[in-house]
């Protein structure tokens, strides 16, 4: 049964550590409920996430996102089937990314939102290759 891959950036609004442990925990437990899988990129000036799993579940999951308050911006940067999850051990993995992806000026002149589908697809790709322990 294929599966939607949903990649998303948008800009938080009022990040904090105790902002990030919320997000998290529930993002766990409606993702594991939804049976979606993924990874949340979190800076202080960008979140990037892929949400993967049920199309339905993932489009419930994304439209919540996106009426969250907490989210400034929110921009689609991918969308496409998949047969296998990238990030099937977590219900949603986190990672504090500083150093290879997008720099701050590069995030503030826009040039996430014109990332190319397999740039986007890249960051995910080397963040899945390093060992984590499934949350």
């Amino acid at each position: 049964m294929p599966l939607l891959q949903l990649v998303y950036a948008s800009r938080p609004f009022g990040f904090d550590a105790g902002t990030l442990i919320n997000i998290l925990f529930k993002a766990r437990s409606k993702n594991a409920a939804a049976d979606v899988t993924g990874c949340l990129i979190c800076r202080d000036d960008i979140y990037l996430q892929m949400l993967e799993g049920p199309a339905e579940g993932v489009a419930r999951i994304y439209e919540k996102i996106i009426q969250d308050d907490r989210h400034v911006e929110v921009t689609e940067l991918v969308r496409h089937e998949v047969t296998d999850r990238m990030f099937g051990k977590w219900a949603m993995r986190d990672d504090p990314v500083q150093s290879w992806m997008w720099t701050r000026e590069e995030v503030d002149r826009g040039d996430v939102s014109r990332a190319s589908k397999d740039d986007v697809l890249r960051v995910f790709n080397k963040l899945a290759a390093q060992p984590s322990e499934p949350t």
